[in-house]
C-alpha cells in the first residue's frame, strides 16, 4: 500500500506533522503509525490498583496517541529559551513565530486562554534578584498551563478531527525497521504491538519518525543499522523534588513554574529545574525492559498540597564511551532494583545525615507522598557521585531563592531520567542522511516537552506541503 506519507509516532510532533500537513493538501494519503492505543482507550490501572502493575507490552503512561503528552502536566513552554536546542538549527525568531502559530492551534482545540508567569513583574525581578545571588539563572518563560485532564480532552479533540479529514490512523501496530534503497528511504515494517506477528510492509514518498523520548533508543538502533548520520547527546540524571506547597506559594504564585539553572561546583555541570507541578501529584512512568521512572502530573481542578519538581543533572560523554542512553538506563536500574522495581523516595535531611529513610519516618513527615506506592529507601546507593553531588549542591543555592527548600522534609525521588540523548543530524528541512527519511520531536534529540515538539511537527507538515511562511494558508 502506497502513501504520500508515513508517520512514526503519535505523539505532538507526529500528530502536528499530519495536521498541518492534512490544512494544507487535504489531498495527501497519510498514514500514523501508533503502537499504543487510541487516546480514549488509554487508561492506567493504577488509579484503582493504587499501584503500578507493569502492564504489558507498553505502559498507557507513555504509549498511545499524542504520547507522553496526554497524561502530562500539560504545559506549553512560550518561548525559545526552553525545550531543546532547536533555536540552533532554524534560528531564535522563527521558533518564536512557529511558537505563536502552534499556540494558536492549541487554543482552536481549547487550550486555556490564561498564560503564567506574564504578570508581577516587580515580583519576578525580586525572585531573579535572589536566583542572581545564589549563582543560578531565572530563564524567563510563559506558561500556557493544560491541565492533565485538559490536556486528553485537547488531544481527543485533535485525533477526531484527523480521523474526521482523512487521516489514517493504525493504532497496535509497531514499526520495527524501515525500508531503504539506494540512499531513499521507501517505506516501513511493522507488526502487531500485542502478537508480535502479521509483519507488513508500507510505502510511502516520505517517512517521518517521531517516536518521542520512548523510542530514542529505537531510534538509535536504526541510525546504527542503516547508517544514519547521529552523535551522542546529552543524558539528564535527576530526581523529582516535593516539598508543601507553603514553601512554594510565593514563587507558585508569581511565575507558576520557575526555570532556574545553575552550575555548581565543584563540577560545574548544568543542573536545572525541570517539569514544576504546583498543587501537583508525583508519578510512574515505565519504559522498555520494565523500567521505571519517575515524572509529575498537574491537573486543572484536582490539587494537593504539595508541589514537585524535577532537578536535572547534565552529563556529556566523549571517546571512549558513547552511549549515554545506555548509561542513563543503568543508572534507573540501580534504582529500580533498590526500590524492588519501585520508585525510590528519600527525604532530604536523611541523605545530608548518611541514612537511608524509612516508611515510619515519612508517615510521620509534613509532606505526604503524592506517589502512595514509592518505596522509602536510600538513592544515594545508586546515584552517581557526581550527579548527586550536583543535585545537593544545586538544591543549597536554590534555598536561596526559595527558603524552605532544603528542608529536613523535602522528598526526593528517583529515577528521573530524559533519555532524548541521541542526537540526530538533520537539515534545516529536519532531513536525515537519508533522503526523504526525516526525524522530529524529541527522540531526535532536538527537542524537549510539548511546545518543541509541536512546532516541530508543524513546520514539518509546512515543508511537505511546500509551504514556506507562517502565515500561508
Amino acid at each position: 500500500m502506497k502513501y504520500d506519507l508515513i508517520i512514526v509516532g503519535a505523539g505532538p510532533s507526529g500528530i502536528f506533522t499530519a495536521f498541518e500537513l492534512n490544512r494544507k493538501q487535504p489531498d495527501k494519503k497519510i498514514l500514523l503509525i501508533e503502537q499504543g492505543k487510541a487516546i480514549e482507550k488509554r487508561n492506567c490501572p493504577k488509579d484503582k490498583t493504587k499501584k503500578c502493575v507493569n502492564c504489558q507490552p507498553y505502559c498507557s503512561i507513555t504509549t498511545g496517541f499524542s504520547g507522553a503528552g496526554a497524561f502530562s502536566d500539560g504545559k506549553l513552554s512560550l518561548s525559545p529559551e526552553v525545550g531543546g536546542d532547536l533555536p540552533e538549527l532554524i534560528g531564535y525568531d522563527y521558533v518564536q513565530e512557529l511558537i505563536d502559530y502552534t499556540d494558536k492551534i492549541y487554543l482552536q482545540f481549547g487550550a486555556d486562554t490564561k498564560v503564567e508567569g506574564v504578570e508581577s513583574k516587580e515580583e519576578i525581578k525580586e525572585v531573579r534578584r535572589k536566583a542572581i545571588e545564589a549563582g543560578l539563572k531565572l530563564v524567563d518563560c510563559p506558561i500556557r498551563h493544560l491541565g492533565t485532564e485538559k490536556a486528553q480532552e485537547i488531544y481527543q479533540k485533535i485525533q477526531n478531527y484527523l480521523l474526521d479529514n482523512g487521516v489514517e490512523i493504525k493504532f497496535g501496530t509497531q514499526t520495527t525497521d524501515i525500508i531503504v534503497e539506494d540512499g531513499f528511504i521507501k517505506g516501513v515494517a511493522v507488526t502487531d504491538s500485542l502478537k508480535k506477528t502479521s509483519d507488513e510492509k508500507f510505502y510511502a514518498d516520505n517517512v517521518v519518525i517521531s517516536a518521542g523520548r520512548k523510542g530514542a533508543d529505537w531510534l538509535k538502533s536504526l541510525c546504527v543499522e542503516h547508517d544514519i548520520s547521529h552523535r551522542a547527546g546529552t543524558v539528564d540524571i535527576g530526581v523529582r523534588v516535593e516539598v508543601r506547597n507553603e514553601v512554594m506559594e510565593r514563587v507558585n504564585n508569581i511565575l507558576y513554574e520557575s526555570k532556574l539553572i545553575g552550575y555548581p561546583a565543584p563540577f560545574k555541570d548544568k543542573v536545572r529545574t525541570f517539569c514544576q507541578n504546583p498543587g501537583g501529584f508525583v508519578s510512574q512512568e515505565n519504559y522498555d525492559d520494565n523500567l521505571a521512572v519517575v515524572n509529575g502530573h498537574s491537573y486543572k481542578d484536582k490539587k494537593s498540597n504539595n508541589t514537585n519538581l524535577a532537578i536535572l543533572s547534565s552529563h556529556n560523554f566523549s571517546h571512549p564511551f558513547n552511549q549515554p542512553i545506555k548509561y542513563g538506563a543503568k543508572v534507573a536500574e540501580l534504582l529500580n532494583m533498590l526500590g524492588g522495581g519501585r520508585i525510590l523516595v528519600q527525604r532530604y535531611g536523611d541523605i545530608l545525615d548518611g541514612k537511608r529513610t524509612w516508611q515510619n519516618e515519612l508517615s510521620r513527615s509534613n509532606v505526604v507522598p503524592t506517589l502512595p506506592d514509592a518505596v522509602a529507601g536510600d538513592i544515594t546507593s545508586a546515584m552517581p557521585y557526581r550527579t548527586m553531588t550536583n543535585i545537593i549542591n544545586f538544591i543549597e543555592a536554590l534555598n536561596t531563592v526559595v527558603p524552605g527548600f532544603a528542608g529536613t522534609e523535602t522528598l526526593l525521588y528517583g529515577p528521573e531520567v530524559k533519555f532524548y540523548s541521541n542526537k540526530v543530524e538533520i537539515s534545516q528541512e529536519f532531513e536525515t542522511s537519508i533522503k526523504n527519511l526525516y526525524c522530529l520531536g524529541d527522540s531526535s534529540g532536538w527537542t524537549r516537552g510539548l511546545m518543541m515538539a509541536s512546532l516541530m511537527g508543524v513546520r514539518m507538515g509546512q515543508i511537505l506541503g511546500k509551504g514556506t511562511h507562517l502565515n500561508e494558508g
